[in-house]
């Protein structure tokens, strides 16, 4: 029978009360929309409800007060709610998170499918979000964070790694503001990242000097891992980073072309290209002399069957300290690349593309290595000048 209001008017309470002093539901349903119907309270007062089912859930959800809405209204609400159920949708959960409102966690969902997981430092946006963010704020409200509670994260992290705790601020500063402009959070509460100052971060400027690099060779040639030997020789003669080289296989390896395919590296994610290295005669012979494990296509296969080499830092902590580099990591043997391309006379633009990078910017670490190469010429270049001229030096009176 389809629900009127003649009959919504003459409705009411026939529920019983339990001896714990609860009233028992009392709802009358329409057998037209299925689902839809009308709870009458014990006090006489009348609502409208749907009952619905969502993963297999039972759900009841309260759609408006009657005479507040009328008969036509809530019919029209329930077959709308109807609908976004069958879109996959929970009515009941959606008013529910509106009225406790969004938290971290469903923000840091928003923020992977939406626009982390395609940024080129997706790998590091995810590490903190499952590691920091998610374990200290998932189930506390996007406004409910405070500039406090920012400046007690960042500054906690600073104390160990300043570096790392400015990166998840810039991050943590993106996610507010995607909050705000996917409607997670309100319009009237300032991002709370805003006004806290990074922790000043010390730059490396550090690369194997030529007076250093025969104590680092003898060094890494007396390293026990032949996998490990290779790797440290590999990020010398190309600049590759740890990861790229760590995860090349053996068919990225062209012997025609002279050439190395690298598709694991921090940029291809945002370009979408691959990035050929170049092999020198030394790398090409130290490929062709390392063994090939039978059933693992990596060049650097790891102790798992199948797998590459994962962890080298306990080979390059026993490598720098043969050599007396204990300050050198491992990053600078990429630096070394560079700073060495620089000191050679190599343009810039020349040495962001051997080491791919993608930012212009991420190259001007090495100007100044050019330019030390510019004022060694015109030194030379002034002495040979004036050693032809006849004298040691001008004379102005």
């Amino acid at each position: 029978m389809k629900l009127t209001k003649t009959q919504i008017d003459r409705f009411e309470y026939q529920g019983k009360q339990s001896k714990g002093g609860q009233y028992s539901r009392d709802v009358r349903w329409d057998d037209v929309l299925p689902g839809f119907g009308v709870r009458i309270l014990p006090t006489g007062k009348k609502s409208f409800v749907l009952s619905y089912r969502h993963a297999g859930r039972k759900r009841l959800i309260t759609l408006g007060k009657y005479g507040v809405l009328t008969l036509e209204q809530a019919r029209a609400k329930a077959k709308k709610e109807l609908g976004a159920v069958l879109e996959g949708e929970d009515p009941l959960e959606e008013r529910q998170k509106e009225v406790r409102g969004s938290t971290m966690g469903d923000l840091c969902r928003e923020y992977w499918d939406r626009h982390g997981s395609q940024k080129k430092t997706s790998r590091n946006d995810r590490r903190r979000i499952d590691k920091i963010i998610l374990p200290r704020w998932k189930n506390i409200q996007i406004n409910a964070i405070t500039r406090s509670d920012i400046a007690l994260l960042h500054h906690e992290y600073g104390k160990q790694a300043p570096y790392e705790a400015n990166l998840l601020l810039a991050q943590l500063r993106i996610m507010f503001n995607k909050a705000l402009e996917w409607g997670m959070s309100e319009h009237s509460m300032p991002n709370p990242c805003n006004g806290i100052k990074k922790h000043p971060e010390e730059k490396r400027d550090r690369w194997v000097s030529p007076e250093e690099l025969p104590k680092l060779a003898e060094a890494i040639d007396q390293e026990q891992n032949i996998y490990a030997r290779a790797a440290l020789w590999m990020y010398l003669l190309t600049g590759l980073r740890k990861g790229e080289l760590l995860a090349a296989r053996w068919d990225d390896v062209d012997w025609s072309r002279k050439e190395l395919k690298i598709t694991e590296h921090k940029t291809i994610g945002h370009s979408g290209k691959a990035h050929y290295v170049p092999l020198t005669a030394p790398a090409l012979a130290l490929l062709k002399n390392l063994p090939v494990e039978d059933g693992n296509p990596y060049i650097l296969p790891g102790r798992k069957s199948g797998k590459h080499l994962v962890n080298i830092s306990k080979a390059w902590n026993r490598v720098r300290k043969a050599a007396g580099i204990e300050d050198v990591r491992l990053h600078d043997l990429r630096r070394t690349v560079g700073s060495w391309m620089a000191q050679a006379g190599n343009s810039l633009h020349l040495i962001g593309k051997v080491l791919n990078h993608s930012n212009v910017s991420t190259t001007q670490v090495y100007a100044r290595f050019g330019q030390d190469m510019v004022r060694d010429a015109l030194e030379a270049h002034g002495k040979n000048l004036m050693a032809v001229a006849g004298g040691g030096k001008p004379v102005l009176d």
